[in-house]
């Protein structure tokens, strides 16, 4: 049984964790959108999601951004 609390979950990623974090394709920033539970790699225009908690950072499950 987890030992988090709700509010900790709605949490993540740990600021820190999401500072390691970088777009598998550019090596550039990612940003947490949390309103879709995606990070955001604004330079290769793909949205990587966050699905329980665990980000999946593969392009082909990637959504294309649009323009």
């Amino acid at each position: 049984m987890s030992s988090e609390t709700p509010q900790e979950t709605e949490k993540w990623p740990d600021e820190k964790l999401l500072d390691l974090l970088v777009c598998p394709v550019t090596r550039g920033p990612l940003t947490l959108d949390k309103s879709t539970s995606e990070l955001i790699s604004k330079d290769a225009g793909l949205a990587f999601p966050v699905r329980d908690g665990i980000p999946i950072m593969l392009p082909e499950e990637a959504r294309k951004l649009s323009d």
